[in-house]
């Protein structure tokens, strides 16, 4: 089995699904508009510099779901799927996917992003696997909380790690696409890493490694 992942913020997608539920939160009327949306871009500034405390993060983000009933949320979650998330949807996406699945390979989505966002977008694009930030879920409803080793920066090589021990599984010539300098320490440990639509950190870094560089928004 060949592993093909990918990020998902601003490499399959064209945006940041996490950065987006937080502003359609505020355009749906349901958060206190100023104060998320000073906190939402605080945050996405911080994880752009590398700099974002992830549990902090986590723990504002999963706010919201606390004690709502699950099914109240996987209608909002349609809502701003249909509104928000496939639009968002970067035009190269869908054929980059089929070159991996034409090639045998199994698909993979690994984000910082929490599994209640992130779930249903996988299931959208047809990727079976999926790590992400896990939310805690107690007697049928979220706390608010997060659980587990968060997937960000090196986090993301340790949860791949025990999913590869729990399926058997290697990295032996794995695919990797990202755009985010968080996502180094992945991208260093794969056979084939491939910077997508990168910021400049990631950039220079995949010039001085000569690793590929696309573009899935042309």
């Amino acid at each position: 089995m060949t592993l093909a992942i990918f990020d998902l913020d601003n490499t399959l997608l064209a945006g940041d699904s996490d950065h987006a539920w937080g502003q359609f939160l505020i355009d749906q009327g349901l958060v206190d508009a100023t104060v998320v949306k000073a906190a939402n871009e605080t945050f996405y500034q911080q994880y752009q510099a590398g700099e974002l405390d992830i549990d902090r993060y986590l723990r504002f983000s999963l706010s919201f779901l606390a004690n709502k009933p699950l099914d109240d949320l996987a209608s909002l979650h349609r809502l701003f799927m249909e509104t928000v998330i496939e639009p968002m949807i970067a035009p190269g996406t869908q054929a980059l996917l089929q070159h991996h699945r034409d090639q045998g390979d199994t698909l993979m989505i690994i984000t910082a992003t929490n599994r209640f966002v992130t779930g249903p977008i996988a299931e959208h694009l047809g990727i079976p696997n999926l790590i992400a930030c896990e939310a805690e879920l107690h007697n049928g409803a979220y706390t608010g909380l997060p659980t587990g080793i968060p997937s960000y920066q090196e986090g993301k090589v340790v949860r791949l790690q025990a999913w590869l021990e729990e399926h058997g599984e290697s990295l032996d010539g794995a695919w990797f696409y990202s755009d985010s300098l968080n996502d180094l320490p992945l991208l260093r440990l794969v056979d084939n890493p491939v910077a997508v639509d990168p910021d400049a950190t990631l950039a220079a870094e995949a010039r001085r490694q000569n690793w590929p560089i696309i573009s899935l928004r042309d």
